[in-house]
């Protein structure tokens, strides 16, 4: 066990020693003069011996005081250059963990932008659909879909977690032509759904009337473990998958993916949004980022309800929002 003077003494008498003045060393720490000569009375008295012969407008270093001067400031040097070099590395990367689904169809293709926008700052993107704890230092920022009310983070809305089926165009195609005709709802159950029992079909299926029993859904068939493989599963031809129409936009474009049914999107409860701790929302770099995610997102869903309002159809209606995955 270390036998150590109070700490706040030790202090106050450091900022007067050093400075030669308690007005000073009192304005240094936040304090009254009253309050510093309170600490380095009380360290004197623990002492047994003076550490300052005070004299008008200045305050002189007794034998003892001067002795013990060195010491203490090379120990507050020292623990001051601890957390400024935690300070300094801490700021110089940026770890951001999201789910498979957003990274891969949505944030990678755009994290690149913000660290040329930021070059001082080096970004780290982990994948993950677990928990997290952003606490403990897992990372600095996350971006989950949920519903939102996580205790003791600041959470902003980014988008809701809308749905539609879609497929290549080859394959929709390929189906049209065996049914002889246009692709409608009510066809969609006899056809090969990618993971046929996510309840995103069934919500689907209930939300268009379309008539789909357990054998339906039960029935074997891809299954995969998040959106970003139906998704790709889709564009190689192997079914159907409902998908976020705002994460495929850059596929739906570029004529790899297509919607069948641009007018019937579902929308389930839940949202993707961006967390970190209530306590780091002033730390430069989460702000920067923050900035940033929300400018973007507000973007990506300006392009997407323009492009869908040209065609006629629909708007999910989501706009990102400062509320507290």
């Amino acid at each position: 066990m270390r036998r150590l003077p109070p700490l706040a003494a030790i202090r106050a008498f450091e900022a007067a020693a050093r400075t030669e003045n308690f007005t000073a060393a009192a304005a240094e720490l936040g304090m009254t003069q009253a309050a510093v000569s309170y600490q380095v009375k009380s360290l004197e008295e623990r002492l047994g011996a003076p550490l300052f012969v005070r004299e008008k407008g200045r305050a002189r270093l007794t034998p003892l005081g001067a002795r013990l001067l060195p010491a203490l400031s090379g120990a507050f040097d020292a623990i001051e250059a601890a957390f400024a070099s935690h300070r300094e590395e801490d700021e110089s990367l940026l770890t951001i963990t999201t789910t498979h689904t957003f990274a891969n169809t949505w944030l990678a293709w755009r994290l690149g932008a913000f660290q040329m926008d930021h070059p001082d700052l080096a970004v780290r993107m982990t994948t993950s659909n677990e928990m997290c704890d952003l606490r403990g230092g897992d990372a600095d920022v996350a971006v989950r879909a949920g519903g939102g009310g996580w205790e003791g983070m600041d959470e902003h809305r980014l988008f809701e977690s809308a749905f539609t089926p879609m497929t290549s165009p080859e394959y929709l195609a390929e189906v049209e032509r065996k049914i002889g005709r246009k692709l409608e709802p009510h066809d969609l159950p006899g056809e090969n759904l990618i993971n046929p029992a996510d309840e995103w079909w069934q919500q689907w299926f209930s939300d268009n009337g379309v008539p789909a029993d357990e054998a339906v859904l039960r029935r074997p068939g891809i299954r995969l473990e998040n959106q970003a493989n139906e998704g790709h599963a889709a564009m190689a031809g192997q079914g159907f998958a409902p998908l976020t129409p705002l994460l495929w936009k850059g596929d739906i474009a570029a004529g790899r993916l297509c919607m069948p049914f641009p007018d019937r999107i579902s929308a389930r409860a839940w949202a993707y949004w961006l967390v970190y701790p209530k306590e780091r929302r002033t730390v430069p770099k989460v702000k920067r980022f923050r900035e940033w995610l929300i400018a973007e997102m507000a973007k990506a869903l300006a392009e997407q309800d323009g492009g869908w309002a040209s065609q006629g159809r629909i708007s999910l209606e989501t706009q990102p929002t400062a509320v507290a995955n």
